[in-house]
């Protein structure tokens, strides 16, 4: 398993996924507001997720990111010969580890709200 998820997590970089996703929010100041102020996270599955609630259009934007990154999820799973999921959960890991700001959420394994 280890070997998979290091060459899954080679072909996310190697294919720009984590940096696309990245991008596609940063310039966005909604996006960046509602982060800083905790009203969105970052989930351990690879997708942005609302802390607790959020106005429409900030539900929105977060929708649209995370369509851009199931896109490259499922490009990449399927260059790999591995699922979504497992492509979502190395990204997600490493958007906690290099993204997530302190002061910011993000939700672990277990489904909770933290803040780091």
């Amino acid at each position: 398993m280890t070997t998979i998820r290091t060459l899954i997590l080679g072909l996310v970089l190697m294919f720009g996924g984590v940096a696309v996703t990245q991008a596609s929010a940063q310039g966005n100041s909604q996006i960046e507001t509602a982060r800083s102020t905790g009203v969105i996270g970052e989930r351990i599955d690879g997708y942005l997720g609302v802390v607790g609630s959020a106005d429409a259009e900030i539900v929105r934007q977060v929708q649209d990111i995370n369509n851009r990154r199931r896109a490259l999820y499922e490009k990449t799973a399927g260059e790999t010969g591995t699922t979504v999921q497992q492509v979502a959960r190395i990204a997600g890991e490493k958007q906690l580890a290099e993204r997530v700001k302190p002061g910011e959420y993000y939700m672990d394994a277990t489904g909770s709200w933290k803040q780091k």
